[in-house]
């Protein structure tokens, strides 16, 4: 929903041209949301969201924002603030059949005082019941270290498929391809979804995605091999992307995973969103802003983000399976 106000004064007609080039783009290259037929799912780091950095986010920000987030039907948020003015903000720009649920604030330097925040359409998608985070048993009665920020799952039913979404932004700590800490979280939420989902061997089980940012650098690494020996795949689609930060070279930071089980869900496309190419434009905008000591394209990426929502889209009707099945024929 676009509010007129954002639209008055001398930025109006500007906003307005941005927001035509941005909406006729994403319909280009996002599929439409169905009703029961298929689910857009999106995961999306949105850089310090709610932090006020360096001037805070625009009003105009925030309505680019909302109309990128409103083409999906879940999207999983990384790096909320405790501060959830802006995501709220968000969320009644996207209409009232929206909803929001996220968890604490991770205490500790590692945490970096962020929350993880799943937004749903709950005109094509319904919660189960199931919200929680991911919490590793001790061993022996000891303590055991936990996450740098607590895992987000929560449940969620589309057509006739019941899903298991589990958010992350796994630990950066250096700037390396490889740092232990980095691996044994992604080890260990991999291995605690996997461990969860064998235990449910109805057809009705849910299917369990994982996805976030993951900060691996290459599918060569420890990092890719701690989140695929587990049993997770990733779409082919999202395979081959040039990469999902602004820049397109880092492919791997974010990823979105199927666990492996019989009657997968399929993804029928999937890919990245390139927003910088339609708003906040460079160099075409730059010489608009007044953006004080920071660069233009730094300062960009603190009203949108340095992430790229990464999306997939899946059947969630299995009405055709259903019935290929029961006549006995091969799919």
């Amino acid at each position: 929903m676009i509010h007129s106000d954002v639209l008055k004064g001398r930025a109006g007609k500007r906003i307005a041209q941005a927001l035509l080039r941005l909406r006729a783009a994403l319909s280009a290259s996002i599929p439409t949301k169905t009703l029961g037929d298929c689910l857009v799912l999106a995961s999306w780091n949105i850089r310090d969201f709610g932090k006020g950095k360096h001037g805070g986010r625009s009003a105009e920000a925030l309505t680019y924002i909302a109309e990128i987030l409103s083409r999906f039907d879940i999207v999983a948020v990384q790096e909320v603030s405790a501060d959830l003015a802006d995501l709220e903000c968000v969320r009644r720009k996207l209409g009232n059949w929206w909803s929001c649920l996220y968890t604490d604030v991770t205490e500790g330097v590692a945490g970096n005082g962020e929350r993880l925040a799943f937004l749903f359409d709950s005109r094509t998608v319904r919660m189960s019941g199931l919200a929680g985070e991911i919490v590793l048993p001790g061993k022996k009665k000891q303590p055991v270290l936990q996450f740098a920020r607590t895992p987000f799952t929560c449940g969620f039913v589309a057509g006739d498929k019941q899903l298991e979404l589990c958010t992350v932004h796994v630990y950066w700590g250096k700037s390396v391809a490889v740092t232990p800490e980095r691996v044994a979280e992604i080890e260990n939420v991999a291995r605690a979804l996997a461990k969860r989902a064998k235990k449910r061997r109805a057809p009705s089980a849910p299917h369990t995605l994982l996805m976030g940012d993951f900060n691996i650098f290459n599918r060569d690494d420890a990092t890719f091999a701690a989140l695929t020996k587990a049993g997770f795949t990733i779409p082919p689609q999202l395979q081959t992307i040039p990469g999902s930060n602004v820049a397109k070279t880092k492919r791997h930071y974010d990823q979105l995973a199927f666990l492996k089980r019989a009657g997968v869900l399929e993804a029928r496309a999937a890919g990245v969103f390139d927003f910088f190419e339609h708003v906040y434009r460079d160099p075409v905008d730059a010489r608009l802003y007044l953006t004080g000591k920071l660069p233009f394209r730094a300062w960009r990426t603190y009203q949108m983000s340095d992430h790229l929502p990464m999306w997939v889209q899946l059947e969630v009707d299995g009405t055709d399976e259903l019935l290929t099945r029961a006549a006995g024929r091969k799919k």
